[in-house]
């Protein structure tokens, strides 16, 4: 298995792993369904694993549901067992493949122990090996057999004394049977997304075939970082479309692209969060304010050591926590990833949409991954009996991610929830969430009337804050009640004739605000709790964080 300098890191720990004779069998997982570079030319990864490590095997098995049993090499070396006389054709069920290979194996070890042929270097490619060999399956008892049958082959002679080498493909280790993943002598390996040098090359190879996709003026490096997180294969797709519409891809195409492809190939798990605004559009207290801008310049300026990891946004309903992120994001200049529902029924399920999940994120670059309702999505250290461990096993690949301290200035988390008293206090620690912000509504009359300036201008309506001041406007004013009542007002003026400050004016009488006081007051309390700092807290508030619940 003698590699090139350029070849892939997966690609070296399988050949580490075999010429060492420490693994016969691995698992290959992540960006597996791609395009891979070779020899100038995009191949699919069982050519790529072919050409690449299998080069010096005899003889080649390839077995997939849709095709069944195949050869890549060596049909004459299969031809001469006696048993493929009166086999008129390859099996296409996995289990009568799976006993075939086996059969063979133990045939030429026998023959080898007599002495009457030289050892035969066989390897075995099961791709998709999660759709017969599902986690979801784990009481079948035709399923379990299997799975033993493959384990055998990692661990019983005499296949690990043999020169023989199995790969199984999946998408996702979460959906593959437990017997396997957790194997100690199964060697797994994760296909990253392809970096920028990759894109690069990509890009330097489809410029020539299909020049009327590009800008000869934008060079292939800029696009390439531009593109990071995005499969060759999806890329592959894009470049041929915009050639057959005669349509150039220019710098104003690339982030649009990229949102487009990688959200494509996310399904329903991710959505970006587009952003023109900055810190400067959010109302809060300055200590705030000028912390956030503070980490911001250092992530810009590559000074990793005192960034965070993350951030906890916490405070009642309608603080503005999503609005936050958004201006956080224009600030720093990053794209920004908000999980979606990523729990599924199934089992496994759900761990392997986090695995795809992560896989992208990872690929991304600089990047910040927005959790709302934190409280709920990122589950509980010990879930119950209720959904079978699901919420557990959740918490744990969330808390190991969110720890992983290579992500240190490549992603950011950002959680949002009214309810942080409710995450766990694991991942709220430092090296997970090192700031925790608490937002809190207005303190005073003058802040109510700034804030709600603010949101009427968004509806053409321009008051001054000595106007709004003079009206009995309410305290403990959120954003998203502020927002109520500002569409309360255009309301008001247009289907009333009113001018905008005597709509505001009946807008008020009889005023009720959407969050119940108590509600509201608890919510608060908890928030201030929270802070990192209590320079994030107005004065006037810093005393309820010292109430009793």
């Amino acid at each position: 298995m003698a590699l090139p300098d350029h070849a892939p890191d997966w690609a070296k720990s399988l050949a580490r792993g075999f010429e060492s004779g420490a693994h016969g069998q691995f698992i290959l997982h992540g960006n597996v369904a791609d395009r891979f570079l070779l020899d100038g030319r995009r191949v699919g990864l069982v050519r790529c694993l072919d050409q690449l490590l299998l080069g010096s095997f005899e003889l080649v098995f390839v077995f997939d549901a849709g095709n069944g049993l195949s050869l890549l090499r060596g049909g004459e070396r299969l031809a001469q067992w006696p048993a493929m006389k009166d086999m008129p054709a390859l099996p296409r069920e996995p289990r009568a493949a799976i006993e075939l290979i086996t059969r063979y194996l133990r045939y030429r070890a026998n023959l080898a122990a007599l002495g009457k042929v030289e050892p035969e270097h066989v390897a075995v490619i099961l791709r998709g090996v999660e759709q017969w060999l599902p986690a979801s399956r784990q009481g079948d008892t035709e399923i379990a057999a299997m799975a033993s049958l493959l384990r055998d082959w990692a661990t019983e002679s005499p296949f690990a004394d043999m020169a023989f080498a199995s790969v199984l493909i999946v998408d996702q280790l979460a959906d593959l049977h437990p017997l396997l993943v957790m194997h100690p002598r199964v060697s797994k390996a994760r296909i990253a997304m392809p970096d920028v040098n990759t894109l690069e090359q990509t890009l330097a190879q489809l410029r020539v075939e299909h020049p009327a996709a590009f800008d000869p003026d934008v060079g292939d490096r800029e696009a390439a970082q531009a593109l990071a997180g995005v499969s060759l294969s999806a890329l592959q797709s894009l470049v041929r479309e915009r050639a057959h519409e005669n349509r150039r891809l220019g710098p104003q195409d690339w982030s649009a692209a990229k949102k487009s492809l990688i959200e494509t190939e996310a399904g329903d798990l991710i959505e970006f969060i587009e952003s023109r605004r900055s810190l400067n559009d959010y109302h809060a207290q300055e200590a705030l304010k000028t912390w956030l801008r503070q980490d911001m310049q250092l992530w810009q300026q590559g000074d990793l050591r005192a960034l965070p990891m993350g951030y906890l946004l916490c405070g009642p309903v309608g603080t503005g926590k999503t609005y936050l992120v958004e201006c956080l994001a224009g600030e720093a200049g990053v794209p920004v990833v908000k999980l979606k529902n990523f729990r599924d029924r199934w089992v496994g399920s759900s761990e392997g949409n986090l695995e795809k999940i992560f896989r992208l994120i990872r690929a991304l670059g600089r990047c910040m991954v927005f959790v709302d309702e934190a409280d709920q999505t990122l589950g509980k250290r010990d879930g119950g009996s209720s959904d079978s461990g699901l919420s557990g096993r959740i918490y744990s690949m969330l808390a190991q991610e969110m720890s992983n301290s290579a992500n240190r200035g490549r992603v950011m988390w950002l959680l949002a929830s009214s309810r942080p008293d409710l995450i766990e206090v694991d991942l709220k620690r430092p090296g997970r969430v090192d700031v925790k912000i608490p937002l809190l509504p207005t303190t005073s009359v003058e802040e109510s009337a700034g804030l709600l300036r603010a949101l009427l201008k968004r509806f053409d309506i321009d008051l001054s804050v000595a106007d709004l001041a003079r009206l009995p406007l309410p305290i403990l004013l959120t954003p998203g009640a502020a927002e109520a009542l500002a569409v309360k007002v255009y309301r008001q003026s247009r289907t009333q004739s009113q001018a905008p400050l005597e709509a505001l004016r009946a807008s008020l009488d009889g005023y009720q605000a959407p969050v119940p006081a108590d509600v509201l007051r608890y919510q608060m309390r908890i928030a201030i709790r929270e802070a990192t700092d209590m320079a994030f807290v107005p004065p006037s508030l810093r005393a309820l964080g010292d109430e009793a619940a």
